[in-house]
């Protein structure tokens, strides 16, 4: 059994965010809610909490505990306060998992307690016939719970049936609902249940986590590789315990080391790539910072973790700019403050796409275009300014004004249908024009593969023929060709 399901928490206590502890001794400890939300990222334990408490509900030493405390009640105050348990200690809420109840909830055979994938069962035909199974008694257990994965993908007829059963549920039923996109989840339905939202694990939660799985696998492990891996987890248990698993199977049973979390992950070379990839950005070059990031993917380097360290080293040569961070630094190296916070979003952007990416390196790849099409505008319209002021004392000498004023509609024009294209027309010039023929020169051969796609020269030709009233060709040379 791979070690994220062999080590999940049992119990409330084994809980490694201390938030999420808090939030549900409180509510386990006196009346229970008829329904839960557990709303945050994939890998955070929110199915397995669920479980836990389908069994604090359910557990047999809890009805004993709430027997035994009846009784007292009765004695010394000759009446029963209230129906629900109200427990002393967190004792008292725990799963004592030994009970039946429990054990068949942990092995996921009880019938009392039903695991749904919202993804599958996501139509209104579904929820209705939910809605009537859940008039009936559980089996053997006090509460029967439904437990509702990825909720969010419920239909809006499917959500308006349940909305119903929240609205009166039966006594002995409960729901857990479950979701990664808490924003998808109507307010009417969330409205009507305890919500509790799951953030990004800590390194420390982390460490915390993985300790369990070494004390349980008796694996032989150099301490600092916990938190190296911690770091390699983006704040996911799950994705932790299968990093940690990679480890031990890649070490053939021998001591796992930082040298060798360093060999299976490129952990130690990653600083250098990130330091020559932003000396590039700095110089702007494109095709070089393009070449490292081919290094990068060659070396079998994580990309996802290959763009944090990224973003991380950008983040402290911010901070040193303004002064907070004191660290020793090139300054032949540093950049703007305003390139740094470009560097920022256009990385952090590419980090979004990740996920849905055909290439995991595309998404750098474009960010990278991206900035070097920025910077070479911005050179480019320095130059078109001195050109421009150049053609205006030739003029003096008689030469027309007509191309300027051409060129400057056709931008202004071009800019309405699409805005990047506006942008690299910026950085090009006007060689010639005539009432049939459009000449649009660049220096740079981006932009001239850019500026020739098909839905560009249409766009191109449109705009031209609307300024001249006359069919235009558009062509695109490069400069000195």
């Amino acid at each position: 059994m791979v070690y994220y399901r062999k080590y999940r928490p049992q119990k409330i206590e084994e809980l490694d965010s201390k938030d999420l502890r808090e939030r549900l001794y409180p509510v386990l400890s006196s009346s229970v809610a008829h329904a839960f939300l557990f709303t945050g990222p994939k890998g955070l334990g929110k199915t397995s909490t669920a479980r836990i408490v389908a069994k604090a509900v359910n557990c047999e030493k809890r009805f004993a505990i709430n027997k035994e405390q009846k009784t007292k009640n009765k004695e010394q105050k000759g009446k029963i306060l209230g129906s629900e348990l109200k427990v002393k200690s967190v004792e008292d809420i725990e799963p004592c998992n030994e009970c039946a109840q429990c054990i068949s909830i942990t092995n996921g055979s009880s019938l009392d307690v039903l695991e749904i994938d919202g993804a599958s069962n996501r139509g209104i035909e579904e929820i209705r016939d939910l809605r009537e199974k859940i008039k009936l008694l559980p089996v053997s257990a006090k509460k029967k719970v439904y437990i509702i994965d990825e909720v969010h993908m419920l239909t809006t007829d499917a959500f308006n049936a349940l909305l119903k059963t929240l609205e009166e549920p039966p006594v002995h039923a409960m729901f857990i609902f479950c979701t990664t996109e808490a924003h998808k989840v109507p307010g009417t339905i969330v409205s009507r249940c305890f919500h509790v939202q799951f953030h990004i694990a800590t390194d420390e939660e982390l460490i915390s986590s993985f300790h369990r799985i070494g004390k349980g696998e008796k694996l032989s492990i150099d301490e600092e590789v916990f938190g190296e891996v911690a770091k390699l987890s983006d704040g996911s248990f799950r994705e932790g315990a299968k990093i940690l698993e990679e480890l031990v199977l890649v070490s053939g049973g021998e001591k796992i080391t930082k040298e060798l979390l360093e060999e299976k992950y490129q952990v130690a070379s990653i600083k250098y790539y990130v330091e020559n990839i932003v000396s590039h950005l700095k110089n702007k070059d494109t095709k070089f910072a393009l070449s490292t990031v081919e290094d990068v993917i060659e070396k079998g380097t994580d990309i996802k973790y290959f763009l944090e360290q990224l973003i991380s080293k950008l983040h402290v040569d911010l901070l040193m700019q303004v002064g907070v961070e004191t660290e020793t630094r090139n300054k032949k190296q540093e950049m703007s403050i305003e390139d740094i916070k470009r560097l920022v979003e256009l990385f952090s952007k590419a980090h979004q796409e990740l996920r849905y990416a055909v290439l995991p390196q595309l998404p750098l790849e474009l960010a990278i275009i991206e900035w070097g099409i920025e910077k070479n505008n911005q050179l480019s319209v320095l130059s078109s300014q001195l050109s421009d002021n150049s053609q205006s004392v030739n003029q003096l000498t008689g030469k027309p004004k007509t191309d300027n004023r051409i060129w400057g509609q056709l931008i202004d024009k071009v800019k309405t249908h699409n805005h990047s294209l506006a942008g690299v027309l910026r950085g090009c010039s006007l060689k010639s024009f005539s009432d049939s023929e459009l000449v649009i020169e660049t220096s740079f051969q981006f932009h001239k593969e850019k500026l020739s796609e098909e839905k560009a020269v249409r766009v191109l030709e449109q705009v031209a023929s609307e300024i001249t009233g006359n069919p235009v060709k558009v062509l695109i040379e490069l400069k000195g060709k």
